[in-house]
Formats: C-alpha cells, sequence, structure tokens
C-alpha cells in the first residue's frame, strides 16, 4: 500500500478563543462542521469572490490544522494574520516539525480505521488522520511529527512512493492540485467545482467573497467548468490555449501523462459531448472526461 511524503504541503495551526469565529467569516466553508471526528475543505477568496487559497482544515486537541501549499504558505499566514486585528487567535506556520502524506488504495480506510465518509477523521496522539473531504476515492491524508514520518508508515508495512505517484492519482480522479489548477485572483470557486467538492456551503451565511460566489450560482452565471482531459499527443504546457475548430474553448492547467486538468468553455464542451467535436492544444488532441461525482449543467441548446 504506497504512501507519499508531500514535500509540497505545509501546515498552519491557528489557536485561541476567537478561532473559529475568525475563520468563519473568512472562507468558504462551515468551521462548525470541523470537529476531531470531522476534517473539511474550504478556499480563502478575494472580496470580489476571486480564488486566493484553498485548504483542509483538521482539528487537532482545540486548534485548528490548515493543510495548505508550501509554496504559497507564508502569502497564506500573512493574509490571515492581516483579517485577525484584535481577535484572540495565535497563527503559526508549524511545517518545520510536521509532514502531510497521502495515502491512497481501496483499503485504506479500513486500514486507517475511518469510515468510508468523505472528511471523516481521527486523532492518534499526534497524527491526525482524515478522510479526503472532497472525494473519499482520493484516500487519507495525514498530519504527523516529521521525524517519525516515513517510521510511522513502515511499520504498518506500507510502502513509499513518490509526488507523481500522487498527482497521477489525483488526476485520474479530476481533482485540481491549488493553483496549479486554479487562476489566483481569478479562478471562480463555482467553476472549479468546489460545491460538487464539498468546500462550499451556501447556506453558512457572508464570507469573503460570499455575494459573487452566491451570484455565479443562483443566477446560472456559470460559463467554464474545470475538467480531466484525456490527452493523445505531446502533453501541453500549463497555460496552453484549447481550441475548437480554432475557436477558444480553454485552457490547459496541470498535468502528467496523458491526463491533465483544463479550464473548458461550456458551449465548446457541449459540442465535444454531445457531437464528438474535437478539442486540440498545440500538437495535442483532448478528450474531456466528467466524472460520475460532478454535476455538469451545459448550456441549452437554441
Amino acid at each position: 500500500m504506497p504512501y507519499v511524503l508531500l514535500a509540497d504541503r505545509a501546515v498552519l495551526r491557528l489557536s485561541g478563543a476567537d478561532t473559529r469565529e475568525f475563520l468563519q467569516g473568512l472562507i468558504t466553508n462551515d468551521v462548525d462542521r470541523v470537529t476531531p471526528r470531522r476534517a473539511g475543505y474550504a478556499a480563502l477568496l478575494t472580496p470580489q469572490g476571486k480564488y486566493l487559497f484553498d485548504f483542509f482544515i483538521a482539528q487537532q486537541g482545540e486548534a485548528l490544522l490548515l493543510d495548505c501549499e508550501a509554496a504559497r504558505a507564508g502569502e497564506l499566514l500573512k493574509r490571515l494574520k492581516l483579517y485577525r486585528l484584535r481577535a484572540k487567535v495565535e497563527i503559526e506556520d508549524i511545517s518545520e516539525n510536521v509532514s502531510v502524506a497521502a495515502l491512497f488504495d481501496d483499503d485504506i480506510a479500513d486500514d486507517m480505521a475511518l469510515s468510508h465518509e468523505e472528511g471523516a477523521a481521527r486523532n492518534e496522539g499526534e497524527v491526525c488522520l482524515y478522510i479526503d473531504p472532497r472525494l473519499a476515492d482520493a484516500g487519507v491524508r495525514a498530519i504527523l511529527p516529521k521525524k517519525r514520518a516515513a517510521a510511522y508508515f513502515e511499520a504498518m508495512g506500507y510502502v513509499s512512493a513518490g509526488l507523481a505517484d500522487y498527482d497521477e492519482h489525483r488526476l485520474r480522479l479530476g481533482l485540481p492540485d491549488g493553483s496549479r489548477d486554479l487562476a489566483v485572483d481569478k479562478a471562480i470557486v463555482v467553476e472549479s467545482n468546489f460545491e460538487e467538492l464539498h468546500g462550499v456551503d451556501f447556506k453558512k451565511g457572508c464570507y469573503v467573497g460570499q455575494e459573487l460566489t452566491a451570484r455565479t450560482k443562483y443566477r446560472g452565471l456559470v460559463r467554464r467548468k474545470l475538467l480531466a482531459v484525456e490527452v493523445s499527443g505531446p502533453l501541453p504546457q500549463p497555460g496552453t490555449q484549447i481550441t475548437l475548430d480554432g475557436k477558444d474553448a480553454g485552457t490547459v492547467q496541470s498535468g502528467r501523462g496523458s491526463r491533465a486538468m483544463a479550464l473548458l468553455r461550456l458551449e465548446p464542451l457541449q459540442q465535444v459531448l454531445d457531437a464528438g467535436a474535437e478539442l486540440t492544444a498545440g500538437e495535442a488532441r483532448l478528450r474531456p472526461i466528467v466524472p460520475d461525482w460532478l454535476k455538469l449543467e451545459l448550456p441549452q441548446a437554441r
């Protein structure tokens, strides 16, 4: 059974009397649903409702742990401190002392004594374990002391794998990987499948960027969707334009091997799915893959 130590992830620790109230007014999901038995997934947006950061939230003791992108952890820490004002919240980067790991196998939930449900969590001493809150098939994530992370998994007979293995796993499931797939200060979370991946709560009340997020959903303003695509030919670089009959159809995001993520315009996508039209990006042909978990609402035919 493989495990991957995710060197591209960092952990911020939030503690203090006002921690939950502080986060509740900032992020897209309901912090009150996070408990020692339930982890969550959420984003922090701009006031205009555009994507800035996404992260997993787990509870350990009375503190909340944010599993976030390592390359942008400093930016997230700075942004949270900017919003803190006089709230009684301590925010610290504890990444020097802890590691984030991912484990993916059909039997991993049973192996880790977790229910087969998104976000199911438990703490085992200093080890925090939880099912990926986005999609149970993504497997288990763990936050644990860095010095004994490898020994912890190897003692259970797990085998170390590389970041590429996990990347291929999440691409097979059509899951985005933070700012690799969501353009900072541009992406809209409703177009990026946050509703289907349990990353936004439309009943929780106000948070930063809530107005645009709700308007996009309830007024039917979704124009694009983030989907995995099967690639025939050389893998296009992130940012490569996707075309249909020479017209703009979207943009390639992250990719590996014969699979990539792509932000696709819905009208061209409808032609591809209904009539078998062909998307191209550079020298490659792309076939969109609509996962079972995605509610894809295409424009009505004229």
